[in-house]
């Protein structure tokens, strides 16, 4: 392994160091800390998963309860309780944790193993989780499971100081790195997530061991050394250096990628930085969904072929959005380029934010681009949001990013300060033992019109890196992949402390360097003109079709705002658009109107709304692609 001592040159903003003051995103991040938390636990308990803890650690009697990766659920929830602590005080649910933690400790085997499934009843097991440990990871999740484990006691520790359950975490990865390795067992996890854990128990801990394992766990995929290959559902069949195309199940895909990224930081492997800059590639040039929803296929939950975007049958797992984010964060980190944040702020405000309902109780697993008021496209079960699944990952998933949603507004590298997402609040930075202090003010994503306070405690040269996002340059996806029908509409407009500044842009950042003294004042206009998008000819399904965006914000009809049926109308090139606040409406939000006509010709008003606030008001027929004249 190259130098251990490498690390990403750009670092989030702590997210405990900004604040959240915003229309849009603060009733978003309180409902998932006081409703959604609360509520993931209630369910935990309803359905045994806690109480699985207590049989393993011999304080109840009873079988395991639900699948056998259900332990995974609750730690996730318990990494964003451990969130919502830095964000707010709550001596209640730090004393809910705390008696959660002893139950985790209670269930781990002496020699550290945790995985209850197999722990209450050893002879009789589900016969998916193998007769013996480690017998059949293709499947188990084993491995999986203490991967967010050890996220969650790592998010703990740092919120609490309290050891107990990092200790749990360490005396786990510690039997975990006794077992494998490359002159001992060799093999991997089905599906992928212990890699992503490893690292953060590298960074809190300093032990070079969990860099190195999480390493070996991605270095022996594609390895047939004494095992069989698990094939490309598992991303298991090539090397990964070696992978060129995103396949298989896109959530263990997006963790790989996200692990392979932080080993690429962490190493310097410029085989793994090639690697994950192809898979990028191939995705965001040719399977991603027009709302950053990544996973074409719901059989197997995994990428299709090239260009294989469908509508009603997209399945764009909520739990995959998010994977998409973690990595794209991860890859502007490593390079600094704000394309991967376009694709982040994509994904956030569409494909992932549609996956929990304004209640913080309802949950997308699945986000179609279609409901034609038939097909049951969510688990197959329904086509509305539902209060839980047997497979609970996106409720469980959604509590991990909101509370931790500040920590991706900004970030810093030495002397740089990123501007990247446009969300009122505050951030606060240090920089050569002086304060910076950095106050958005801000309707997005309703209107482009940013505000920067920026305050320094002293003289202090300084950049400030204002991200421009692709839309404001007639480029909906850093590729070919989508396209603006038409390209001829205003810029940004860039001023300070009331004066005009032209500007120049470097890997899609406002470059602002200068001695910074007292109080400026920067001003940030950008287009926010309704657009119409079209697909890249080889999508057959998107072909002689158009969609609707604004800002970062991509829209969709549905049945309950209008007349004509939505999934037959036609809009033409030529017809005006134009935008209105509803502040009556789904929370408040701006919709998109005009003209369409129907099979017959005839014309009729149509009215679209955000993507992500669809299907709170019945199940029916939705559609964001149009058929285009």
């Amino acid at each position: 392994m190259n130098d251990v001592n490498s690390d990403y040159s750009i670092k989030p903003v702590p997210f405990t160091d900004v604040e959240i003051d915003d229309q849009f995103w603060k009733p978003r991040v309180d409902t998932a800390i006081n409703v959604t938390i609360p509520y993931d636990f209630e369910k935990c308990e309803e359905t045994g998963r806690i109480d699985n803890f207590d049989k393993a650690g011999g304080l109840m009697d009873g079988a395991h309860e639900g699948i056998f990766y259900n332990d995974s659920d609750v730690f996730k929830v318990v990494e964003g309780a451990a969130y919502a602590l830095q964000v707010k005080p709550n001596p209640e649910l730090a004393a809910y944790l705390d008696g959660l933690i002893a139950k985790f400790a209670a269930a781990q085997e002496d020699d550290g193993y945790l995985y209850t499934a197999r722990t209450i009843d050893p002879a009789n097991i589900d016969e998916q989780c193998g007769p013996a440990r480690w017998s059949n990871l293709r499947v188990n999740h084993e491995l999986y499971n203490v991967g967010h484990l050890y996220e969650a006691a790592v998010a703990h520790f740092e919120a609490t100081g309290a050891r107990s359950f990092l200790d749990v975490a360490i005396r786990n990865a510690d039997l975990i790195d006794a077992v494998f390795g490359p002159d001992k067992l060799r093999d991997v996890p089905g599906h992928q997530e212990i890699e992503i854990g490893l690292v953060g128990l590298y960074r809190v801990t300093g032990d070079e061991r969990y860099l190195r394992l999480a390493k070996f766990f991605l270095d022996e995929r594609g390895q047939a050394n004494g095992r069989e290959l698990y094939g490309p559902y598992c991303q298991d069949h090539l090397p990964v250096t070696q992978q060129r195309e995103a396949v298989g199940h896109a959530v263990r895909a997006g963790y790989l990628y996200a692990g392979m990224t932080d080993i690429a930081a962490l190493t310097g492997d410029a085989g793994y930085r090639a690697a994950v800059t192809r898979l990028w590639d191939n995705v965001v040039g040719k399977k991603l969904s027009l709302t950053g929803g990544i996973g074409a296929r719901h059989e197997g939950e995994a990428f299709g072929d090239d260009y294989e975007l469908p509508n009603l049958t997209a399945y764009n797992e909520t739990c995959a959005a998010q994977a998409s984010i973690l990595w794209n964060q991860r890859l502007f980190q490593l390079t600094g380029d704000a394309r991967y944040i376009d694709i982040l702020e994509r994904t956030l405000y569409n494909g992932f934010l549609s996956g929990v309902g304004l209640d913080g109780t309802s949950f997308y697993y699945v986000n179609p681009l279609e409901c034609d008021g038939e097909y049951h496209f969510n688990h197959l079960t329904s086509m509305s949001r539902q209060p839980w699944y047997k497979t609970s990952c996106c409720p469980t998933n959604v509590v991990r990013l909101l509370p931790a949603l500040s920590g991706y507004i900004y970030a810093q590298r030495q002397r740089d300060i990123y501007v990247n997402l446009f969300i009122a609040g505050e951030g606060r930075f240090r920089i050569d033992n002086a304060d910076v202090s950095i106050r958005q003010a801000t309707d997005y994503p309703w209107e482009g019109n940013i505000v920067l306070d920026v305050e320094v405690s002293k003289p202090l040269r300084f950049s400030l890196k204002l991200r421009l996002p692709g839309y404001t340059r007639n480029q909906p996806l850093p590729s070919d992949l989508y396209r603006y029908v038409r390209t001829s509409y205003d810029g940004a407009n860039l001023s300070m402390d009331g004066m005009v500044i032209p500007f120049a842009l470097q890997d899609g950042y406002i470059t602002l360097e200068r001695e910074w003294r007292g109080a400026s004042k920067i001003q940030l206009s950008l287009p926010f003109t309704p657009r119409r998008v079209a697909a890249h000819q080889a999508v057959d399904e998107l072909r002689g079709m158009v969609a609707l965006e604004r800002g970062p914000l991509v829209y969709a009809l549905e049945a309950v705002d209008n007349e004509a049926p939505v999934l037959d109308l036609h809009l033409d090139d030529d017809a005006p658009l134009s935008a209105e606040h509803r502040p009556d409406l789904l929370g408040g939000i701006m919709t998109i109107g005009g003209d369409a006509l129907d099979d017959q010709a005839r014309s009729h008003e149509f009215s679209a709304i955000p993507y992500y606030a669809w299907g709170h008001r019945g199940a029916g027929p939705m559609t964001v692609w149009l058929n285009r004249l």
